[in-house]
């Protein structure tokens, strides 16, 4: 199927928004020893965190962190390794797991801040764009459908093309392209805002502002 995608803008971000919540905040400062957390007002918290956690090391402070959020996913050796891993690489682009980019993202970010600079800086890319022809659709519009009707759109350096070249132009399943773009929104009208990570698609690499997105979905009705 064809439609045309019209990227209205697209840009770098470093934090994305309503990630951590309150609830998020006051656990955190219970697990560094932070007392009475539920006392502080709600625009604080995140200003008391930042106190609580300068008295931690740096390494110490991610431990903490991957483990509120990832222990589920990761034991505690990989969480050794990756809060030391942390402060020289960016884990969060490099993690051969994508399914932990989007929170390996948030937390390395929070941390960068935390220390003014200690931890590389990520960044992700807002894009957001319109297409009329999105009332086409059988279904709702996927992140797949999204990131193969970006194909045209994008410059051949960028990584998608490189890595999924086939996914991304054929009828093969794009499983991926559900880690690849963290969040999707629909806006009033057809107009919609996904958010990914800089290092899958930098806003330098879409070389277009209007273009045909085409997409090719797998035949599933034999499966």
């Amino acid at each position: 199927m064809k439609f045309n995608v019209k990227i209205n803008s697209a840009a770098t971000i470093e934090e994305i928004e309503n990630y951590w919540q309150n609830e998020d905040y006051k656990n955190l400062l219970g697990l560094f020893d932070f007392p009475d957390a539920n006392t502080i007002k709600p625009e604080n918290l995140k200003e008391m965190l930042f106190m609580a956690i300068s008295d931690f090391e740096p390494n110490e402070a991610a431990k903490i962190f991957l483990t509120y959020k990832l222990s589920e996913r990761l034991n505690e050796g990989q969480i050794d390794q990756m809060s030391n891993d942390m402060l020289l690489d960016k884990i969060c682009e490099e993690y051969p797991e994508i399914d932990l980019h989007f929170d390996l993202f948030n937390i390395n970010q929070l941390l960068f801040k935390a220390y003014n600079g200690k931890f590389p800086n990520a960044k992700a890319t807002m894009v957001k764009f319109s297409s009329e022809d999105t009332d086409k659709l059988e279904g709702e519009l996927t992140k797949e459908i999204i990131l193969k009707s970006l194909n045209r759109g994008l410059s051949d350096s960028n990584i998608i093309k490189r890595l999924f070249s086939e996914q991304m132009s054929t009828n093969l399943h794009f499983d991926e392209a559900e880690d690849i773009i963290w969040t999707l929104d629909k806006e009033e009208g057809n107009n919609f805002t996904f958010i990914t990570s800089e290092y899958w698609i930098n806003k330098d690499e879409i070389i277009a502002s209007e273009f045909e997105g085409e997409f090719l979905l797998a035949d599933t009705s034999a499966e």
